[in-house]
């Protein structure tokens, strides 16, 4: 009874979720309106019909795959490293899963993946969430730091603003490495024994490099497919604009605030590389590019979901027993 009284007062308002689920939906609208208010939608039909489809789809939706694999990798080194021992082909089903979800939601998708492992291993949620959040802030780091690196190697080409963003990514490292061991003063000794940091007190230098490293290897291979995939629309973009502005693109498309992360994305690819090909021919391989990863990935979840629900249920079996 009081449970109940407690999230009663707790939620939030009904209207507030109507709005928050309603807000995504206007703004999507609202980006395709602009964006298709500026570029005619014959000339966007005409980019994809003369575009080579079927080599396209066939070179990204590899990529997906090997995306797919390289993910649960090292997501698979993060649970050994701090939450116990797994295998990687029990962690596949998992990460394919968490996929469908991201598709909604990218939140709800770590929510889930957290959950997941909450019930697999026993372990506080929090705790768990310590490492989803410390991936997330890992993933983070990787895209700022090869976007300033293509930034120092395209003099002139991108706004000065975009070198603020390591320096403030440094001062995060620093603050929540920090607090998570006790320092900074009184931020230290009032949150560093908190739960949500408990995965920052553990990770080690060398497993932070080996995570980045990982994730490092995989936008190497991802600006190699682009690069390759440009031309099967017409669209030629140098090595260095792509080392640039890439990592940016990837950044604001993960911005949870659209459907799907759809029109972020787009937006983001006719502003940064406006200037070396049409609009029109830009967003129709903007378009493509994210569908097709996100409908193959999409696919490996549905794949594996039934395994995956298989598993949680016979883990409650047990556990009603």
């Amino acid at each position: 009874m009081n449970d109940s009284v407690d999230h009663e007062a707790t939620a939030p308002p009904r209207e507030q979720r109507v709005w928050a689920r309603l807000i995504p939906v206007a703004l999507t609208i609202v980006i395709f309106g602009v964006i298709f208010w500026r570029i005619p939608f014959d000339a966007f039909w005409q980019a994809v019909s003369g575009a080579r489809l079927l080599p396209f789809f066939a070179l990204m939706g590899s990529f997906s795959l090997c995306f797919f694999l390289a993910d649960a990798a090292v997501l698979t080194a993060l649970i050994r490293w701090f939450h116990g021992p797994i295998r990687y082909r029990e962690l596949l089903p998992v990460r394919a899963s968490t996929y469908i979800v991201s598709i909604i939601n990218t939140q709800l998708a770590q929510a889930a993946l957290a959950l997941y492992l909450n019930r697999r291993f026993r372990t506080p949620l929090g705790e768990i969430s310590s490492t989803v959040i410390l991936l997330i802030l890992l993933e983070a780091t990787n895209l700022i730091f090869f976007a300033t690196l293509g930034s120092a190697a395209f003099p002139g080409g991108t706004p000065a603003i975009f070198f603020a963003l390591p320096v403030l990514l440094a001062l995060v490292w620093v603050a929540v490495a920090g607090i998570a061991r006790g320092r900074l003063a009184a931020p230290g000794r009032r949150l560093g024994g908190h739960v949500l940091l408990s995965t920052f007190r553990k990770v080690r230098l060398r497993q932070g490099l080996a995570i980045l490293g990982l994730k490092g290897s995989v936008f190497f291979l991802s600006l190699l497919v682009h690069a390759q995939a440009l031309a099967f629309f017409g669209i030629g973009i140098p090595v260095l604009p792509l080392l640039a502005f890439l990592p940016i693109v990837y950044l604001v498309a993960a911005l949870p605030v659209t459907v799907a992360h759809l029109g972020t994305s787009q937006a983001a690819w006719i502003f940064f590389f406006g200037s070396y090909a049409p609009e029109a021919d830009l967003l129709a391989y903007s378009l493509a590019a994210h569908l097709t990863f996100m409908l193959a990935n999409g696919s490996f979840g549905l794949i594996f979901l039934p395994r995956v629900y298989a598993d949680l249920f016979s883990r409650r079996m047990e556990r009603d027993r």
